[in-house]
């Protein structure tokens, strides 16, 4: 198996599990994660724990990346709202490509700002999924949905099956 390089884009508020479960995943599999925030320095999960930040959004282009984490929390709403739009901008170029896209919670708000959900099949937290709809997704309840390159879940309790498709799309 190749090695993967994957970029997490995260801020404040992250629900911690959604980033740890994953990331801790991809790691044991033998990937890189790098994490992606609006400034150096670390960031405060939901439940607070601290988290290094490896890169600015600026410094980073999706071409040096070959997939992308999305964690949910209050993290990807606060991504979303980055005047410049850059998060989803950066999101959009990985959907564009064909490169696996994994988004759990909260996490496929993100997704919307990439205004390419026409037809796709996902799944999030029941508080996104209208939101979803709104921008042409097919929205189901389960565990975890793949549609193409995009992995989705719902909640903390389906980081097992979002975990093991995710790694099975690396």
């Amino acid at each position: 198996m190749m090695s993967k390089k994957i970029a997490v884009v995260v801020t404040d508020l992250v629900e911690d599990i959604e980033f740890t479960s994953p990331k801790d995943a991809y790691v044991e599999a033998g990937h890189t994660v790098e994490t992606i925030s609006y400034k150096k320095g670390s960031i405060e999960g939901k439940q607070g724990a601290s988290f290094d930040i490896d890169k600015t959004i600026d410094d980073v282009k999706a071409s040096d990346y070959d997939a992308l984490l999305i964690p949910g929390g209050f993290s990807p709403d606060l991504l979303r709202a980055d005047e410049e739009g850059r998060f989803g901008q950066f999101t959009k170029q990985f959907v564009e490509a064909g490169k696996p896209v994994f988004a759990i919670c909260h996490g496929p708000q993100l997704l919307i700002d990439t205004d390419l959900l026409e037809g796709k099949k996902l799944t999030s937290f029941i508080s996104v999924r209208k939101d979803l709809e709104n921008a042409g997704a097919n929205v189901v309840d389960e565990s975890v949905v793949v549609d193409s390159n995009i992995v989705t879940s719902r909640t903390p309790d389906d980081l097992e099956d979002f975990n093991r498709e995710s790694l099975a799309l690396l």
